[in-house]
């Protein structure tokens, strides 16, 4: 292999299928590949993940192993569960540092000894606008210098266990109106707003996270491409205005804000040229071919001149020092959090209003919408835990105003409680919600996305995130039951 192969092969993180590596993959450790992005179609559990990485490292010691680990709606490891820590929302409203830094730090623990070296989190996101798709309970809130503590905190709480942190969504996703997963968004705001959505990735840098995530949106103050593919925003902006000298991984090639525009091989020659270091890839195209095809453009790329050899070599150059930091810090990584700080930060979440408890045989109505891309169809909702308290419990399916009827009548007579999720963004089922609440005003409502307290519910539950922490908190307060207010912060 030639020396600019190698070096393009250094600069990737591609994905792969199944629970054990396959062959390709191994060669291709061996070869050089800079890293591997693990996905929840790789993991069965926590051995499984070890004894996984544990393969893949018999090929070459250095090397970096990625994964989404935010928390409570994206999880990898959990998946199949839900998560054991609740998600950054809930961390936000919580307002304790100190325990956003532990929880942090328990879930850094949980991926070491997994052998993942690089969490794509935490987001560091100021979700500016109620409607954003993609962001809501992923951010801590709305407030940047929230924000910017609790990313700093969670950042260190990672770092502090061999674990590197990778901020994202840089320089902002939160005041967005498209998912990038789905099309290209723009940030909305001049100047201000921006200097706003970059606080939290300033204290990142200031609390050493060793990677940032670009993100797939234009910032018309800057450039009229996405962040990934913008001089400007990556080099100008993020290495020479806030001077990080780390690595900058890009979010997954496959988006559409990508593929859709620059194309998926040359948006990653584009993002390499405009500054990042490491390209993600692998959500859907997860073979041995996509990464034969990004080493064969970028060699072609440094031979016609759009890409140097230098800036190629420099970015493969900080994928492995950042797999000899996680190295050398393993080593040294602080004592771990017990694993139930995460139920005792959901707890700490929780809003809820004028709950009677619900006994031992409560209707359960479940309103789902279509999970988003970037959690994928993890488990959530209440009905698990709900059941394990509740032995009468009776579980029904509402997606909009026809079936209400039928939901009143199973329903009469026993305690009725309501589970939605960012119920301000579905207006179906909005007007589902309002028409059984007009039926039976002492229905609780549980929202386990972003709060936004119907005006007509009495009886109400915000958990701030739909993992299975922030379902158990809430199934709690609903076997004892709340007179008056109880939480952090009162959802209006």
């Amino acid at each position: 292999m030639s020396s600019v192969r190698a070096l393009a092969a250094g600069c990737l993180l591609p994905g792969f299928r199944g629970t054990r590596p396959p062959g390709w993959l191994r060669r291709q450790v061996a070869g050089g590949l800079g890293g591997v992005t693990l996905f929840a179609r790789n993991v069965a559990g926590p051995e499984q993940v070890a004894e996984l990485t544990a393969r893949l490292r018999a090929e070459r010691a250095d090397l970096l192993i990625a994964i989404d680990e935010e928390g409570g709606d994206v999880t990898r490891l959990e998946a199949r569960t839900g998560s054991s820590y609740p998600g950054n929302l809930a961390l936000g409203a919580a307002g304790d540092l100190g325990l956003t830094r532990s929880v942090a730090g328990a879930l850094g623990a949980d991926l070491a000894a997994a052998g993942v070296n690089l969490d794509l989190a935490p987001v560091a996101d100021v979700n500016s606008n109620p409607q954003n798709p993609v962001i809501g309970v992923r951010s801590f809130g709305a407030d940047p210098e929230l924000v910017a503590a609790h990313t700093a905190a969670f950042v260190e709480g990672l770092q502090s266990q061999g674990v590197a942190a990778c901020v994202k969504h840089f320089p902002g996703h939160g005041d967005t109106s498209v998912d990038s997963h789905l099309g290209l968004p723009v940030a909305a705001g001049g100047e201000e707003a921006l200097e706003a959505a970059l606080l939290p990735f300033r204290a990142a840098i200031a609390a050493g996270v060793r990677a940032v995530m670009t993100a797939h949106v234009v910032v018309p103050t800057r450039d009229s491409v996405p962040a990934t593919l913008s001089p400007a925003v990556l080099t100008d902006l993020l290495r020479g205005r806030l001077s990080f000298d780390g690595l900058v991984v890009t979010d997954a090639l496959e988006m559409a804000a990508i593929r859709a525009t620059a194309g998926l091989v040359d948006g990653g020659v584009r993002a390499l040229a405009a500054g990042a270091d490491a390209l993600c890839i692998g959500g859907g195209e997860a073979g041995e071919d996509v990464v034969t095809r990004y080493v064969d453009a970028l060699e072609a790329a440094v031979r016609l001149g759009r890409l140097s050899e230098e800036r190629l070599a420099g970015a493969a150059w900080r994928l492995a020092a950042t797999a000899r930091w996680a190295a050398a810090s393993r080593h040294r990584s602080s004592p771990s959090p017990a694993r139930s700080v995460g139920l005792e930060a959901a707890r700490r979440a929780v809003t809820a209003r004028c709950v009677p408890p619900v006994g031992t045989t409560p209707v359960l109505v479940e309103l789902r919408p279509e999970p988003g891309l970037a959690a994928g169809p993890v488990p959530w909702g209440l009905r698990e835990a709900l059941a394990r308290r509740a032995p009468g419990l009776t579980v029904l399916r509402l997606d909009g105003v026809a079936g209400v009827g039928g939901v009143l009548g199973a329903a009469a007579g026993r305690p009725l409680v309501l589970s939605v999720r960012d119920l301000h963004r579905h207006p179906a089922h909005a007007a589902a919600v309002a028409r059984v609440l007009a039926g039976r005003p002492d229905a609780i409502v549980v929202e386990m996305g972003l709060p936004a307290h119907p005006p007509a519910a009495g009886a109400y539950v915000a958990t701030r995130g739909a993992g299975g922490v922030n379902a158990e908190a809430a199934v709690e307060l609903l076997a004892a039951g709340v007179l008056g207010d109880v939480g952090p912060v009162l959802a209006a």
